[in-house]
């Protein structure tokens, strides 16, 4: 026999013996028990191998899709797909547990992944290594975050994941509330000063007891007085002067000047 052709066969040998048991490798799995295969699935999880989690998940709710086992992949899948940096999907999925399963003992956790999810979201590759001020970002993924933490804790507030809720909660908003000051400030600067006034009212009306609080006022203080609503801007400053008492904006607003 040629010498040539001795590596050739060896190859093709190879590559038939890994096709071969490739394939005996998935006529096993579909001998595997539900426990064998949430066992597969839940140990592929710990190892972060998302893949192959997903994979056995999949296989587990196509061949066993009723009972507890085929719920709790559901609500693990999400959690693989979050960590796979597939959000939407991980939301889909999180969504359709929380519909199908209403009554689910693990509801408080399928909140508060999705809490998690949203508050990820809007996270860019380049932004998990790169600082940036969150102030900035996009906030609607932001305020779905708030709103699934505050359910959260509303509905059971004894549950092991309400005390980290609630301080994404508290995080969430000093965000949202200076999202809303730094609006405020470039519509200042574009002449917008109604517009101006209402995002810093919207501040003290939906996010009081912020740090941008005493900013809110400012915004709307300088707004309401360059508007020559006078007593608007009055009541602004005096609500700044009562709870902020000796800030240095106020002389800045009286020194402001009406067009």
């Amino acid at each position: 026999m040629n010498k040539y052709y001795i590596p050739l066969i060896l190859s093709l040998l190879t590559l038939s013996g890994c096709s071969y048991f490739a394939k005996e490798e998935v006529q096993t799995d579909k001998t595997w028990t539900v426990e064998r295969v949430y066992s597969e699935a839940k140990s592929a999880l710990t190892l972060e191998d998302y893949a192959t989690a997903l994979k056995h998940y999949s296989q587990l709710e196509a061949r066993f899709p009723f009972g507890e086992y085929a719920q709790q992949a559901l609500l693990e899948s999400a959690y693989a797909h979050y960590k796979s940096d597939a959000p939407d999907t991980a939301l889909a999925t999180i969504d359709r547990f929380m519909r199908v399963y209403p009554l689910n003992p693990n509801m408080d956790y399928a909140i508060y992944l999705r809490g998690l999810i949203n508050f990820t979201r809007d996270i860019g590759l380049f932004e998990k290594y790169i600082p940036r001020d969150e102030s900035q970002r996009d906030p609607g993924s932001a305020r779905f975050a708030l709103q699934d933490f505050t359910i959260l804790v509303t509905r059971y507030p004894t549950s092991k994941y309400s005390e980290d809720a609630t301080q994404r909660i508290v995080y969430l908003r000093n965000r949202l509330a200076q999202h809303e000051v730094n609006v405020a400030h470039y519509y200042m600067r574009r002449g917008a000063y109604v517009a101006a006034a209402n995002r810093g009212k919207y501040v003290i009306e939906n996010y009081p007891r912020t740090p941008a609080m005493p900013e809110a006022l400012l915004m709307m203080a300088k707004a309401y007085k360059v508007l020559e609503l006078n007593e608007l801007s009055e009541d602004a400053l005096r609500v700044l002067r009562l709870n902020y008492p000796g800030h240095p904006g106020v002389a800045a607003v009286s020194q402001t000047k009406i067009r």
